[in-house]
């Protein structure tokens, strides 16, 4: 895209929204990319080429659509508002490698939407996400196996809690998930006037590479997911006392303190400080 076309995109966003009618809506977390610099950096920095397919959530006006479609594959933009919607289809109704869908991405079938559809290509996700789904939709798309990275757009908080290290204010239950499965990297922050209407917050670019292979099995990874949620459910509890609460039908104190010291760690130690190697390691005699 050209500086002369990308001035156009950048000025069109706000017309559109006035010749539509269009009020944007809080609760949808609506907030538009007004930056035409912004779309084409994440697209590079995504890796993404003719070779891949993507599936974009939340499109908006087609900020980040419009530089997709040039380089990738196949595009899937999926977009909950009827009216956007609309006026995507007829943006992009020429071009025969982009489907706009219209619905929730949170219901609808992921893999019959990528995958299925394009067996041939490589699917990876690159989104400005709606501040309002960030976490579940995240989880989703995990859950999907379904896409070899996600590369997105977030408030800068949630990028820092799920790239935070152990013993931080940030590390949480949702940052040992996100690692387990992925390998995330903050890439760069987008400062609130790249949107409109400006937002209250910093935005980061984050991109989580999926993991080539589980670091458990399935039925192993229930109980690590399962001690990790004791861990960080009472926060305020030692690590033994908060795994003791879940487990203590089964495992007396006693027991669960000798397998913290097993795994190196001090009986009194928090759930907040562990890594995932050490709750893999604690997991197991739970598993065992």
């Amino acid at each position: 895209m050209d500086n002369i076309e990308k001035n156009i995109n950048i000025i069109s966003t706000r017309d559109i929204l006035a010749t539509h009618g269009i009020r944007l809506s809080k609760s949808k977390g609506q907030n538009f990319l007004i930056d035409g610099n912004i779309p084409e950096k994440i697209v590079k920095i995504s890796g993404i080429d003719k070779t891949c397919g993507v599936l974009e959530i939340g499109p908006g006006l087609g900020a980040l659509t419009q530089v997709l479609y040039r380089v990738a594959g196949h595009v899937t933009a999926v977009e909950l508002d009827i009216k956007l919607a609309s006026i995507l289809q007829d943006m992009f109704n020429a071009q025969n490698n982009v489907d706009i869908i219209q619905g929730n991405a949170l219901t609808l079938d992921i893999k019959q939407l990528t995958t299925d559809k394009r067996p041939e290509l490589t699917f990876h996700v690159c989104a400005n996400l709606p501040y309002n789904i960030t976490t579940p939709i995240i989880t989703t798309l995990i859950e999907s196996e379904v896409f070899k990275s996600l590369t997105l757009m977030v408030q800068k908080e949630v990028a820092e809690r799920i790239c935070a290290k152990p013993d931080s204010p940030a590390y949480g239950a949702f940052t040992v998930y996100a690692n387990y499965y992925t390998k995330p990297e903050i890439l760069f922050d987008v400062p609130p006037e790249c949107f409109t209407p400006r937002p209250k917050v910093m935005s980061s670019v984050i991109k989580m590479e999926i993991r080539a292979e589980s670091l458990l099995d399935e039925h192993d990874e229930k109980t690590f997911f399962k001690v990790v949620r004791a861990a960080f459910g009472q926060r305020r509890k030692t690590l033994v006392n908060a795994l003791h609460s879940v487990y203590g039908n089964a495992h007396s104190k006693e027991a669960i303190s000798e397998y913290v010291a097993s795994c190196g760690l001090d009986i009194k130690v928090r759930g907040e400080v562990l890594n995932i190697e050490d709750f893999i390691k604690l997991s197991r005699y739970f598993i065992e």
